[in-house]
């Protein structure tokens, strides 16, 4: 990056980190802390819990994902419209009545705590694995830019991070998340922008949709069913939906945004805000990545987007031969784009030769390297924003997506400092202390977390799409965590001991589906919810009454 570049940069985040510390003043209590005081508006909330889920794994993968499989990755959030609606009819006003700090601690009111703690531990578990992916991605990031290695970048980043949410707590990620958002969403704007300014004169707009869907990328509807299709339009509305119910509805990373609501309405705006806007900016995101695809057929992109491995690939003995193959089938798929509207099938063959080339190029790399399953996906829009935007853009879009970055990162760490004192610190160790002491014990439970996400972020490499993986990892206990809510909700048959063994059957299904191979992923959310919902009201009939 070039001085303006930079000066925009620091400017951009550095002005958002402090004007959300200083808008977090006053969070000496642990209420204060861990929920605003319950004083938040409905913006602040809506745009926070955009943001939260809305990471630098947006930006870098979900474009990178478009780029290779076109955007049929947008039915994803069909269901999220829906479920935002049944949350807001919902869970939103059962946990405001129940004045709760977590979810899991209103699984206690209407079951016990062995509900609660198995809850619980199926949360951090989860989330604590998901942190690292997130926190991976803006280390791509710094590693493009600076060329540091991963393990500086993560810690550069983590230390960041730790640093405001541990001083602001909640009202300052909050307040932080709504001014990022605001950056994301006009990087957004210009990234698309200036793809399509970049276009040649002759192509356009439609010209690089006609080109992208040439090659099969502009497919965001697919009809046809299928268990193993990961992205459909069934698999969207139904998988989707169980998935966003119980990430918004159950995860104490969303939970935890609209229990800082003023109000049981200010909470419910927030979502409704959510069900409006995300479904359009994801469409918009995988729309950039298509129309960068487009750019790129018609300007030579390396052979491998990671700098790293297309150096190391350049050594080789292979390497001549190959770039020679790689040079022909750029040429050779240019023109037949150029001649696309005359003859389709022409331009699909050369696609799919110049992809061919790029698979050599991609085991290339991994012999080189000594690492399988290279996958340079996550790079793919990173080395567009850095190679052609003008000065000024670039500093711009990467202040973006480090602000997604460490929008979600904060939202995690602080989540799972939040449910590890109150659902199991306070619960289980020490029952009776002040109040400052819980809210030092939320802090320090933060600087952990933060240090975890750290560590596992260094594992998160050459794991292909980032936000494949991420909601794949999510899909693993949503469901069984969903179905306990529902018993929660919606029965009052079900006891303690039915929901305890029903969350571990879900829970049990869900992975022997994915080890099977029975069904993608966004499936295991619906039948592990069933699954629970089913044992829990099966073992209901039989279940003995449990003793006051």
């Amino acid at each position: 990056m070039r001085f303006f570049d930079w000066v925009v940069l620091f400017l951009s985040l550095g002005g958002v980190i402090f004007y959300g510390l200083w808008k977090a003043r006053g969070s000496d209590t642990t209420d204060q802390y861990l929920r605003a005081g319950r004083t938040m508006p409905w913006y602040a909330m809506g745009l926070s819990i955009m943001a939260t889920q809305a990471s630098a794994i947006t930006f870098i993968s979900t474009t990178g994902q478009a780029y290779v499989d076109g955007m049929r990755f947008v039915q994803f959030y069909l269901g999220l419209p829906i479920a935002m609606v049944i949350l807001s009819v919902t869970a939103v006003p059962i946990f405001h009545r129940a004045n709760v700090y977590t979810a899991y601690e209103y699984l206690e009111q209407r079951f016990d705590s062995k509900v609660r703690l198995l809850v619980s531990i199926l949360f951090l578990i989860q989330r604590g694995l998901a942190v690292g992916l997130a926190l991976s991605a803006p280390a791509i990031v710094l590693t493009v830019i600076l060329g540091w290695s991963a393990e500086v970048t993560t810690l550069v980043m983590g230390i960041t991070v730790i640093l405001y949410t541990t001083m602001g707590g909640v009202k300052a990620i909050t307040w932080t998340d709504f001014y990022q958002m605001l950056i994301m969403f006009v990087g957004l704007g210009i990234a698309l922008l200036t793809a399509i300014w970049l276009l040649p004169s002759e192509v356009g707009f439609l010209g690089a949709l006609e080109v992208a869907g040439g090659a099969g990328k502009i497919n965001p509807i697919v009809t046809a069913f299928s268990w193993n299709d990961r992205y459909n339009l069934w698999s969207g509305i139904f998988g989707g939906m169980f998935l966003a119910l119980s990430y918004f509805g159950c995860d104490q990373s969303q939970v935890q945004r609209y229990l800082t609501g003023s109000s049981i309405a200010q909470s419910r705006l927030s979502l409704l805000f959510n069900a409006v806007a995300k479904l359009p900016m994801q469409f918009v995101i995988l729309l950039t990545g298509c129309i960068v695809f487009a750019f790129f057929t018609y300007n030579q992109p390396p052979l491998l987007f990671q700098k790293h491995a297309q150096s190391s690939i350049e050594k080789a003995a292979e390497y001549p031969e190959l770039k020679s193959r790689y040079d022909a089938a750029f040429a050779k798929r240019r023109a037949a784009a150029e001649n696309i509207s005359r003859d389709k099938t022409a331009y699909q063959e050369a696609a799919a030769e110049f992809e061919a080339v790029r698979k050599d190029g991609s085991l290339l790399a991994e012999r080189v390297l000594g690492e399988k399953g290279f996958n340079d996906t996550n790079y793919i829009f990173l080395n567009f924003v850095t190679t052609y935007l003008p000065v000024g853009l670039v500093g711009l879009l990467i202040s973006a997506i480090l602000a997604a970055a460490m929008s979600t990162i904060s939202g995690e760490i602080n989540s799972l400092a939040t449910v590890s004192i109150v659902d199991v610190y306070r619960r289980y160790v020490n029952k009776n202390a002040a109040d400052g002491h819980y809210l030092w014990a939320a802090r320090i439970a933060t600087i952990f977390w933060g240090i975890y996400a750290v560590v596992t972020a260094q594992y998160a490499r050459n794991m292909g799409s980032l936000v494949e993986a991420v909601n794949l990892l999510g899909s693993f206990f949503y469901g069984g965590i969903l179905g306990v809510f529902v018993l929660a909700m919606y029965t009052k048959r079900v006891g303690p001991w039915a929901a305890f063994i029903g969350v571990i059957a879900g829970e049990a299904a869900i992975f022997t589906l994915h080890f099977s191979g029975m069904a993608s992923f966004l499936w295991y959310n619906v039948i592990g919810c069933i699954v629970v919902i089913a044992v829990g009201l099966g073992l209901s009939f039989v279940e003995k009454k449990q003793p006051a």
